[in-house]
């Protein structure tokens, strides 16, 4: 089994990734510093929305999803959506990053894995 990257190193990672691209970062809710759920709220200029989570492959690797598009339509039900996921997982950690573009971060978040 290879060794995993903590946590609290890849959103460390993420937000220091987003901000020297120009973008703004911010950690919502921190989980569990080792291996913790990671939950991503992509915003672009404060306009579109995407939402990507970190998951855990049935081989042992990490891979990013897209997941609730419909909530990530419309900006107001992403707290709620947080908060439900945060009270089924406690360890789960949330980033908000308003970025420049969508669709390069998160094609760049693969190689945080």
């Amino acid at each position: 089994m290879e060794p995993r990257l903590a946590t609290s190193v890849l959103v460390s990672a993420l937000v220091r990734r987003a901000e020297a691209e120009g973008g703004f970062a911010a950690v919502l809710a921190k989980g569990d510093p080792t291996a913790g759920s990671v939950l991503v709220v992509l915003t672009e200029k404060g306009a579109k929305t995407a939402i990507y989570e970190r998951a855990l492959q049935g081989d042992g690797r990490y891979d990013w999803a897209a997941t609730a598009s419909e909530v990530a339509e419309n900006m107001l039900k992403v707290p709620g959506f947080v908060a439900r996921r945060r009270r089924f997982d406690p360890d789960l950690w949330v980033l908000e990053l308003d970025i420049p573009s969508i669709e390069r971060f998160a094609a760049a978040m693969t190689a945080f894995g």
